[in-house]
């Protein structure tokens, strides 16, 4: 099954976010594994849910392309990773 990742970023706002996904481009140049990518802001802080093939395959993303775009940009601070194995999948409308 493919492996969830949970991320809570406080420190990241939304004009971040954008700069990031600009810079990085995996809408345009998606990357090798990434099946699904949520984010939202909540009270509390930037939050992302994706779905990855392969926890190598995520990692691999954010040694090569993720952490290089946001160093360009000047994020501060560490997200909280989570990573799990998946146990069911359902995407009825997408």
């Amino acid at each position: 099954m493919p492996t969830v990742m949970s991320m809570h970023w406080p420190e990241v706002s939304p004009e971040q976010y954008e700069a990031v996904r600009k810079e990085v481009n995996w809408e345009g140049n998606a990357p090798d594994g990434g099946k699904f990518h949520l984010a939202w802001f909540a009270d509390d802080g930037f939050r992302v849910l994706d779905l990855w093939e392969s926890p190598q395959q995520f990692q691999r993303f954010v040694d090569e392309r993720l952490m290089p775009g946001v160093q360009k940009v000047g994020v501060q601070g560490q997200p909280n990773v989570q990573l799990s194995e998946s146990h069911a999948l359902f995407v009825p409308n997408l």
